[in-house]
């Protein structure tokens, strides 16, 4: 067996916040840990996890809001989940389905649960993550992916021990649909009780697991739902052994950028002058429209 890659750490988030009034999220990046430069290109995690939601008349989420410099990713593991924006995209997501919009030079948008599931109220169970952008691409075209589960990669695990998912790069030759700016492995694992899996990232490429339901031994840690293990950056299996409920996870692997990172509410440029410069944008109505 091939050395396993160490674990640099292991962390849960508790505390917990509104984002708008339908996601009440912990955010395990950067404001949980500072690894803006760390988890490069990853410079926002936010976690919904599986909360009850009433039937409301009204839609709940959060307002037209602007972003420049990044790639907002939006999993739905349970729910349904609504975008609009201003360049005219709209969609939903529903369990096991993505979202993934480039803002590039600059963009306003909006999420909020989807009218039927709001109405009827359920388990939201989500994620969101923001992917930074290169400097050569911190303003380019504004774009959206609608990522649906049946068009993912799949791959099932020998003996009927689980599945992979892959939203972005590939795994074992399996390539996922979504286009990235810099190179970088997305995918979700759902392995069966008892079942196991070795994956085998790029060494240089910055790694690491979220459990988002159950539990398992990761390279002879014990990790449970919540848990994110972040690796260390050299060579090295990863082993993960499901308990007896089995184990969901989400992998997040990718090249590093090697940039000066400048973050500020819903930004993520290069320079502090570059920050200024988007938020006077913003306040100047160069953003586009909020009426959308």
């Amino acid at each position: 067996m091939s050395e396993l890659r160490p674990i640099e750490e292991c962390y849960t988030i508790d505390k917990k916040h509104w984002v708008g009034s339908g996601f009440y999220v912990s955010n395990y990046f950067p404001e949980g840990r500072n690894l803006l430069e760390r988890f490069s290109p990853f410079a926002l995690m936010d976690y919904n996890e599986p909360k009850e939601f009433p039937p409301a008349k009204s839609s709940r989420g959060i307002g037209a809001h602007p972003h420049r410099g990044i790639e907002t990713v939006t999993f739905a593991f349970e729910g349904a989940v609504e975008h609009h924006d201003n360049a005219g995209n709209h969609g939903i997501i529903y369990t096991g389905d993505v979202q993934w919009m480039t803002a590039g030079g600059g963009i306003m948008h909006k999420e909020y649960h989807e009218k039927e599931f709001a109405e009827k109220g359920g388990i939201l169970h989500m994620m969101q993550l923001w992917v930074n952008l290169p400097k050569r691409d911190k303003y380019a075209e504004p774009r959206y992916q609608d990522i649906p589960n049946d068009k993912m990669g799949k791959l099932e695990l020998p003996g009927g021990q689980g599945e992979i998912n892959v939203v972005a790069g590939e795994y074992e030759g399996v390539k996922g649909p979504a286009k990235t700016f810099s190179p970088m492995n997305i995918y979700i694992g759902d392995i069966k009780p008892q079942g196991r899996i070795t994956l085998r990232e790029p060494g240089n490429y910055n790694t690491g697991i979220l459990v988002i339901s159950g539990e398992a031994k990761i390279n002879d840690s014990s990790c449970a739902h919540r848990d994110f293990i972040l690796f260390e950056n050299q060579e090295g299996d990863i082993l993960i052994e499901a308990a007896n409920e089995g184990v969901r996870f989400i992998l997040l692997s990718g090249e590093p950028l090697n940039e000066p990172v400048a973050a500020g509410g819903p930004f993520v440029m290069n320079t502090r002058e570059e920050l200024s410069e988007a938020f006077k944008d913003y306040r100047e109505g160069n953003f586009g429209t909020e009426d959308f």
